[in-house]
């Protein structure tokens, strides 16, 4: 789940990360104390990045508050109509970084970046430096300080490094998959104020944090859902439409991943990627095909992928649910099939006679290889690849 920016600084406040003075402005007059700030910066609450340059991050004063209020919606249009905006005391930085954490799935580890030069322009710049960090080693703010005083002066690197491994800790506790950071703003005095906030928490730790204080996030997350993604929120699995050729019909992360690559490296792209939902319902297979047969539905779409892994429930079952399907919904397009069971799965499964059954209700292929099915799809529709 995404943080808008006031609640990712409400974060970072509480746990001692200075901040810029701000408020949520709610509609009508400004706060109390607000005029007596050098200056006042307004920026829409949304959860897109690039605020600055659509026009959504403007220096006012106490008078344009409502002018650049209005003007801003008018950006936003109706689809963001709900967004709030957040009222920040003007801060001026003598030196804008670019510091992030985000979780490394390869090394299993925490990947630091940091660029010297941050802002609106960090990514037109060198690129970032990069340091795979281990939570539970020793001497972190060393091996970072070491990392960084290539860029920067001695002193300045190792406050940034002290920074970093506190933004660490705090990416721990708060269940954090990115904590970015830009721009790390270095003050006159050599404070160190993070004046903007990009944050992702785990879906699957969303019971252990008040989901009072992340309302405005999960209300945007919602409204910028499709019609479709919508549908599958409530039947109980998350899909997430992509601009691609193959509806794409599977469960869990690791998976869809594994296929989406493995299409991309055969020049075919996945047009949807499903996962499952914390404390979804165990059974949502006729729930998936029904949304990837309506995307399939589409003009673009050249085939379906439906892919099964399965350790225990038994594939016959699965294939029961698939064939009761195509009986009253045909494919829109070729359909492509594969499951990969354990022997407890596969028990007493009659696979040559399953393969008859699916080819007869208009199944293009089955196969247990997923890399076998993807290069017949690439092979079917002219496409190159490994």
């Amino acid at each position: 789940m995404r943080l808008i920016e006031a609640e990712g600084k409400e974060l970072l406040a509480r746990h001692g990360i200075a901040v810029p003075r701000g408020v949520m402005l709610p509609e009508g007059e400004l706060p109390a104390g607000a005029e007596a700030w050098d200056g006042m910066v307004l920026k829409a609450q949304i959860l897109e990045g690039g605020r600055g340059r659509r026009g959504l991050v403007r220096r006012v004063g106490p008078g344009d508050v409502a002018a650049a209020r209005t003007a801003m919606r008018s950006i936003l249009g109706p689809a963001l109509e709900g967004a709030g905006f957040l009222l920040e005391e003007a801060v001026a930085p003598v030196r804008e970084m670019f510091l992030a954490l985000r979780v490394d799935g390869t090394s299993q580890g925490i990947e630091l970046l940091f660029s010297a030069a941050g802002g609106v322009a960090v990514e037109e710049g060198d690129a970032p430096i990069r340091l795979v960090l281990d939570p539970g080693g020793l001497r972190l703010a060393e091996q970072v300080h070491a990392a960084l005083k290539v860029v920067l002066p001695p002193a300045l690197s190792a406050r940034v490094a002290r920074e970093a491994v506190r933004l660490l800790r705090v990416m721990e506790v708060e269940d954090l998959t990115l904590l970015e950071i830009n721009p790390l703003a270095e003050l006159a005095g050599g404070r160190l104020v993070a004046l903007d906030a990009k944050m992702v928490r785990d879906d699957a730790a969303a019971g252990r944090h008040d989901a009072a204080a992340t309302r405005a996030s999960n209300a945007l997350e919602t409204a910028s859902l499709s019609p479709l993604e919508r549908r599958a929120q409530s039947a109980g699995f998350t899909l997430v439409e992509m601009p691609g050729d193959v509806a794409l019909v599977s469960a869990g992360a690791g998976l869809g991943m594994f296929l989406t690559d493995l299409l991309a490296d055969h020049g075919l792209s996945a047009a949807s990627f499903m996962d499952n939902a914390r404390g979804g319902p165990a059974e949502t297979t006729e729930a998936r095909l029904e949304a990837a047969f309506d995307l399939a539905e589409r003009p673009g779409i050249k085939a379906i992928l439906f892919y099964a892994t399965l350790a225990s429930r038994p594939v016959g079952e699965r294939i029961e649910t698939l064939l009761s399907f195509l009986a009253r919904r045909p494919a829109p397009r070729p359909l492509y099939v594969g499951f990969a069971a354990a022997p407890s799965a596969s028990r007493g499964f009659d696979a040559a006679a399953a393969g008859d059954r699916l080819r007869a209700a208009g199944v293009a292929m089955l196969h247990d290889d997923p890399l076998t099915l993807v290069r017949a799809i690439a092979a079917d529709f002219g496409q190159g690849g490994n």
